[in-house]
C-alpha cells in the first residue's frame, strides 16, 4: 500500500492524509505518472482491464512523445479533460505541454477536444489559454451552445459586455431553455445595462 504526501500530490482530495493506494490499481499507476515512472506506470496500466486503463497507455504514449495507438472519441471524451486537470494542478507542466500538443490530432477524433482543454484552463485561472482554446473550437465546431455559453462567462468576467451579451445570445439560439444561460443572461443585462 502506497501513501500520497499532501505537499506533492493532488488526488482531487482536501486532504490526503488518509488516501491509501493499493497496488495494481489505476491510482497506483496514475501515482506513478506523477513520479515519472512512465514505464512501471505502462506496467500496471496494461494488467488492468478497464476504459480508464487503456487510456492511460494512451495517455503515457502521449507523455513521452509519440502516439503509438489513436484514442476513441468516447475515451478523449470521458478522461482528457481530466487527465490534463489533474497534471496542471500536479505542475507536470511538461506533460501538460505534450498533452496540449495531441490536440490537432485529437480534434480529428473528438470535435469538442479544444473546449475541454479551454474548461481546464478557464478553471484553473489562465484565461488567455483558455480564451486561445476556446476560439479554436469555435473555428471546428460553432453550433456547441455549451461553448458559446463558456464564451459568454469569459467575456462577462472581463467586463466586455457586447461580447458577453452576444455569445449569450449564441448560446440561447442554439438552446432557448438552457437554464444555465438563462440565468448567465440576466447576469450579463443586471452588470451591463
Amino acid at each position: 500500500m502506497l501513501t500520497l504526501n499532501g505537499n506533492n500530490f493532488f488526488f482531487f482530495y482536501g486532504d490526503v492524509s488518509g488516501v491509501n493506494i493499493f497496488p495494481a490499481t489505476l491510482e497506483h499507476g496514475y501515482l506513478l505518472i506523477l513520479n515519472d515512472d512512465l514505464d512501471g506506470a505502462i506496467r500496471v496500466f496494461s494488467d488492468l482491464d478497464s476504459p480508464r486503463a487503456k487510456w492511460a497507455l494512451v495517455l503515457i504514449s502521449i507523455l513521452k512523445g509519440f502516439l503509438d495507438k489513436y484514442p476513441t472519441y468516447f475515451q478523449i471524451r470521458n478522461f482528457y479533460e481530466i487527465d490534463l486537470d489533474f497534471l496542471l494542478k500536479n505542475e507536470k507542466i511538461a506533460y501538460v505541454e505534450q498533452l496540449l500538443g495531441a490536440l490537432e490530432i485529437f480534434s480529428s477524433i473528438n470535435q469538442e477536444v479544444y473546449k475541454y482543454a479551454a474548461r481546464v484552463m478557464y478553471e484553473n485561472k489562465l484565461y488567455s489559454a483558455a480564451l486561445k482554446y476556446m476560439n479554436k473550437s469555435k473555428k471546428i465546431y460553432y453550433n456547441d451552445a455549451e461553448l458559446h455559453f463558456m464564451l459568454a462567462k469569459y467575456y462577462l468576467r472581463v467586463n466586455d459586455f457586447e461580447h458577453a451579451d452576444f455569445y449569450i445570445n449564441e448560446c440561447l439560439n442554439l438552446i432557448p431553455e438552457y437554464y444555465p444561460a438563462l440565468v448567465l443572461k440576466r447576469q450579463i443585462e443586471e452588470q451591463w445595462f
